[in-house]
């Protein structure tokens, strides 16, 4: 994946776009960052909007011409979107064949089935990361809720002793692992290895999620303990088709383009020629489009089709897939031209010969900036985006998995205290039936532990990596 950077600009005759101060440029940065909190939080205006206005805002505090400003914008926009758009789109398509054909249901009953007493938080939070892969954070609250009440009710379980390994699954999926929309741009803007990142988002993700959900689920059992709510308990109807996916087929086709990037991940470092006929067909095979597209063709067979799907439902199923991420894309390109008006201003240097003489390790900063923004914005991929404009400067001279690790700890960020301004709150505060205080001690103390954990695991491998 590509993203314009200020010398392929400079290549193009733009170059930087103003001259201004570091003291300035500051203030700039700010005040961009603080147009765009203002509109989301206080006027409630779509993230795409107060991205769009915020990178204006910061062009003309830092003293740029407005016609360079908005070139930088679209640019960026244009550069984003052409990078990950693409995925995006086949992640949705693979998470709609995923939940249309019942295949999600198959994985659900089929782990349920086999899962008793002690064993059922694990249980639930091996189903949340399985299907979360493909799947974007809110539509996997939407699937996996009727199913943590469901059990909740029948087994006589903790509300929270089953929902929060659910929800931390989800997230956890949702922060550091790709096709997610968040950790896709930070791979872009920093020029990351997709494949070595998914390896260490990995490696990073397990032991999160194992603290954060079925571990903390223990704790906050017992702060919050409330049943499960019986308006939203309903008995799952049956998938609309005759038949459904088998539970090998799902999985293996959930699976397939983690298993393709991550294969060439390892022939990368193993073989390291990149003349050796093993590892021309990895570099193929494992590439991002090339991953998501064969997953997406594949599904079409063991899940479409052995679910009884004709060629119009079909049609008809990645048709509906493509609607709800139009907001999403937008947002993301949004992200990606907001970036890359921070590169032109000048900021990226502005914090390279700032951080020059600061005893504070990249990561460290890089995760920060991602906590500030997130904090400030609720949005975990707009704190992602903005952060890896932020940092990119820094990645440059970094080896492959100290840029992995970069995005990682960016990821890990943008997950930090959840709270009254993150859509995600709302949704697991209504569909749990909780208070405010009852959701702030649950989800927003987990989304905390996944943010924290998941920094120290990304700090921990940087030293033996």
């Amino acid at each position: 994946m590509t993203s314009l950077s200020v010398e392929t600009l400079a290549a193009a005759g733009t170059g930087p776009i103003t001259s201004a101060g570091n003291t300035q440029l500051g203030i700039a940065v700010l005040a961009g960052i603080a147009v765009i909190v203002l509109l989301i939080t206080r006027l409630k205006l779509h993230a795409f909007l107060a991205l769009t206005v915020g990178s204006l805002a910061l062009g003309v505090f830092a003293g740029a011409p407005l016609a360079k400003t908005i070139a930088s914008f679209t640019a960026g926009l244009g550069a984003t979107v052409a990078g990950v758009g693409v995925l995006i789109a086949l992640g949705a398509i693979l998470g709609r064949l995923l939940a249309d054909s019942g295949g999600a249901d198959e994985i659900v009953d089929t782990i349920l089935a086999r899962a008793k007493g002690r064993a059922m938080p694990w249980a639930m939070v091996l189903i949340a990361s399985v299907i979360g892969l493909p799947l974007f954070f809110e539509v996997g609250i939407v699937l996996l809720i009727p199913v943590v009440l469901l059990v909740a009710k029948r087994g006589n379980y903790s509300l929270m002793r089953i929902g929060i390994p659910a929800l931390a699954g989800l997230s956890v999926m949702h922060g550091l692992i790709p096709p997610h929309p968040g950790p896709l741009v930070a791979i872009d803007a920093l020029h990351a290895n997709l494949g070595v990142t998914l390896a260490l988002g990995v490696v990073v993700a397990i032991p999160t999620v194992i603290i954060a959900g079925p571990l903390f689920s223990r704790y906050a059992a017992r702060w919050v303990d409330i049943p499960a709510p019986e308006r939203l308990i309903t008995e799952r109807p049956p998938a609309d088709p005759a038949h459904r996916p088998r539970f090998g087929a799902t999985v293996f086709t959930v699976l397939l383009p983690v298993v393709l990037m991550l294969v060439k991940a390892l022939v990368d470092i193993v073989v390291n020629d990149p003349a050796n006929p093993v590892q021309r067909v990895t570099d193929v095979a494992g590439s991002p489009l090339i991953a998501l597209l064969a997953a997406v063709l594949v599904g079409m067979f063991t899940l479409g089709r052995a679910a009884g799907f004709t060629k119009g439902q079909l049609s008809a199923t990645v048709e509906k897939s493509l609607g709800p991420i139009a907001g999403i894309l937008l947002i993301v390109g949004a992200g990606g031209g907001f970036k890359q008006t921070l590169i032109d201003v000048g900021v990226g240097q502005m914090i390279l010969d700032l951080s020059k003489g600061w005893a504070i390790p990249t990561l460290l900063l890089a995760w920060l900036i991602a906590v500030a923004i997130r904090l400030a914005t609720g949005s975990a991929t707009v704190a992602t985006i903005s952060a890896a404009g932020l940092v990119a400067p820094l990645a440059a001279g970094m080896s492959t998995t100290e840029t992995a690790l970069l995005v990682l700890a960016i990821g890990s960020g943008s997950l930090f205290f959840s709270h009254v301004n993150d859509a995600g709150f709302w949704m697991v505060k209504e569909y749990f039936g909780m208070t405010v205080g009852q959701t702030v001690k649950t989800w927003s103390v987990m989304e905390t532990i996944i943010s924290v954990v998941g920094l120290g695991f990304v700090l921990l491998l940087s030293l033996v990596v």
